[in-house]
């Protein structure tokens, strides 16, 4: 790749109206010091045998409700929740989301497709895409050609930048999260579950699962791991080629710069809110300075980065370097059980934290199957989803639902999930999440780091 075409992806990133993936896009090169891949910040899972859940009894659809006092979305006024129930039953809700997870999608073709056939009459018609682009560029092109019914896609899965610019460009249907009986069960006053990077909610997505960094390291190796950046710069340097991540804009490369410059900078919290450049311009450099510091540290002495967290990943388990990122914190144990992983892998986060976030389904404001659509979204809500989701042996995401807010019984069941041998406690994670930035800042930042880091 030419420098001028890197530079040209580069503003197909910026420009709104192309965004970043879903989910990674395994590949095996690596990126040379001249050059970075072109994926965005997003989640992912890794891979493992899925396993059959048992399905745990669920209200009927008629015992369902609306919160109380919630509005009713738009073309449903008047209506209950019943109504949308009864209108959704034989549709088909095509759903479009990353689809780089054999486990992810058996549990999606298998688990809740059988759920929403057998409880509502809803046929779920799973769309698997490597990029978000895909979705995107698809419901606007449909709103150009003046498609506003009837569109392709019913309902997507998405986060971040993409959902910000769906919403501004008037792409999706809402607000309707807020109607979904299942609601009740979301802390909506947690800011990470309540803004999406940054970037308000306001009932146009609803939450399906929760992410948060984790360190990977090989405890054979690393007896007593560097739970600090300070502590952490200085084992890279002691310890040299045993370290790396991904290039920017792979999401984990990305989460693991952001966190050296929320440190490097002087903490995050000036960051939050709208992307001020004078700001940006004054504290990022500190940043650039941290990681060109221990670039000649780095694997290959930093003249090449993995080019995703797939390459990351082998290059940990070949035993080349001693840590990894995630952004699953169950991925660990998980490759573990798979055999990719030698039984020595733990995790831990930082002692300021890690960063965290929520990823979500929204509706096309196009979709020709919207009450469908929200019948699978309040499913995905369900407490037994939820726990089903969120089984090591299944997944192993994060729930998107509060325990604390279930009934006894539910938070007992919660409680007793298995926790594979790298996973840390749930508490844990939950005192040590720090908020994702607004999109506009990761983009910049991911800009910088080309400039100021892959290109000195």
């Amino acid at each position: 790749m030419t420098r001028k075409l890197f530079a040209l992806l580069g503003l197909l990133i910026i420009v709104p109206l192309v965004l970043g993936a879903c989910g990674p896009t395994p590949t095996p090169t690596e990126a040379p010091k001249t050059e970075a891949p072109t994926e965005a910040p997003t989640e992912a899972a890794t891979e493992a045998p899925a396993t059959e859940q048992p399905t745990e009894a669920a209200p009927a659809a008629a015992e369902e409700m609306a919160p109380e006092g919630a509005t009713p979305p738009p073309g449903y006024e008047g209506k209950t929740w019943a109504d949308i129930v009864a209108e959704a039953e034989g549709q088909t809700v095509n759903w479009y989301m990353w689809g780089g997870s054999d486990t992810i999608n058996a549990w999606v073709t298998g688990y809740v497709a059988d759920n929403l056939k057998e409880r509502y009459g809803v046929n779920l018609n799973m769309v698997p895409v490597s990029d978000a682009t895909e979705f995107v560029n698809k419901v606007l092109g449909e709103k150009q050609a003046g498609k506003d019914t009837d569109g392709s896609v019913d309902i997507m899965w998405i986060n971040g930048e993409n959902f910000r610019t769906m919403r501004q460009a008037d792409l999706l249907y809402g607000p309707w999260s807020l109607f979904l009986p299942n609601t009740v069960y979301v802390n909506w006053e947690d800011a990470s579950v309540s803004n999406d990077f940054g970037f308000p909610v306001e009932g146009y997505e609803s939450p399906y699962g929760k992410a948060q960094v984790v360190m990977i390291y090989d405890s054979a190796k690393v007896p007593e791991p560097p739970t600090t950046i300070d502590a952490l710069i200085e084992w890279i340097k002691a310890n040299p080629g045993k370290f790396t991540y991904p290039a920017p804009p792979d999401f984990t490369g990305s989460v693991f710069v952001r966190h050296i410059c929320y440190w490097a900078t002087g903490g995050y919290e000036q960051f939050l809110g709208e992307f001020d450049q004078e700001l940006f311009d004054e504290k990022m450099p500190a940043c650039w300075e941290a990681l060109n510091d221990i670039e000649p540290y780095l694997w290959r002495e930093g003249q090449t980065y993995p080019e995703n967290h797939t390459r990351l990943q082998d290059l940990f388990a070949n035993g080349e370097v001693y840590f990894d990122v995630s952004y699953g914190p169950a991925n660990a144990s998980n490759m573990i059980k798979q055999g990719k992983y030698p039984e020595t892998t733990r995790t831990f986060v930082f002692d300021t934290g890690t960063i965290a976030n929520t990823h979500y389904v929204a509706i096309a404001y196009n979709s020709p199957h919207k009450a469908g659509a929200m019948v699978l979204a309040n499913f995905l809500l369900s407490p037994e989803a939820q726990l089903s989701k969120a089984h090591p042996d299944v997944w192993g995401d994060l729930p998107a639902i509060d325990p604390a807010l279930l009934p006894a019984d539910w938070q007992q069941k919660f409680n007793e999930l298995p926790r594979g041998v790298a996973t840390l406690p749930s508490d844990v994670l939950a005192a040590h999440r720090l908020p994702e930035l607004q999109s506009p800042w990761l983009i910049a930042i991911e800009k910088g780091w080309e400039e100021n880091v892959l290109q000195k």
